[in-house]
């Protein structure tokens, strides 16, 4: 099993301020790329857990810590974990890091109910469960950073 995944994106033009800053919000839409690339890699299609499982992945809670800022045209990666994976609740961990010179530019943590389609809490099925179980690395503590 993997430890971790990178999603790499560039940072586009329309995520960034006038002065080519990225704009803090575009940080959570890239965590969600991370997560479904994660989910991805191991072989896990979100939207076949949907219509299949009635299994929604619902975001409860989320944090990013920014420690640099991210300028337009830079590819990142970000690399996404499982910190947590319980019966009704999945948490991921992701940093955000400039490709050019491995600088951790942000890092945060979503927390996720599962849910169905009806938005109430389930249990997450046996074969989600033991994937995502597998995988969990302990996070270093970043308090200090």
């Amino acid at each position: 099993m993997i430890e971790y995944h990178d999603a790499v994106v560039r940072v586009r033009y329309a995520e960034t301020d006038q002065m080519g800053v990225v704009y803090h919000a575009n940080y959570l839409i890239w965590f969600e790329v991370g997560r479904v690339e994660l989910i991805r890699a191991l072989g896990i299609e979100y939207k076949r857990m949907e219509i299949e499982d009635d299994c929604h992945i619902v975001v409860a809670d989320a944090h990013c810590r920014y420690h640099h800022s991210a300028m337009y045209d830079e590819v990142l990666r970000i690399r996404t974990r499982i910190a947590e994976s319980r019966n009704r609740l999945v948490k991921f961990s992701y940093e955000v890091i400039r490709d050019a010179d491995e600088k951790v530019l942000a890092n945060g943590e979503t927390t996720h109910v599962i849910c169905g389609s009806n938005g109430r809490p389930k249990l997450l099925p046996k074969k989600y469960h033991s994937v995502f179980s597998a995988i969990v690395v302990p996070q270093p503590d970043r308090s200090n950073a």
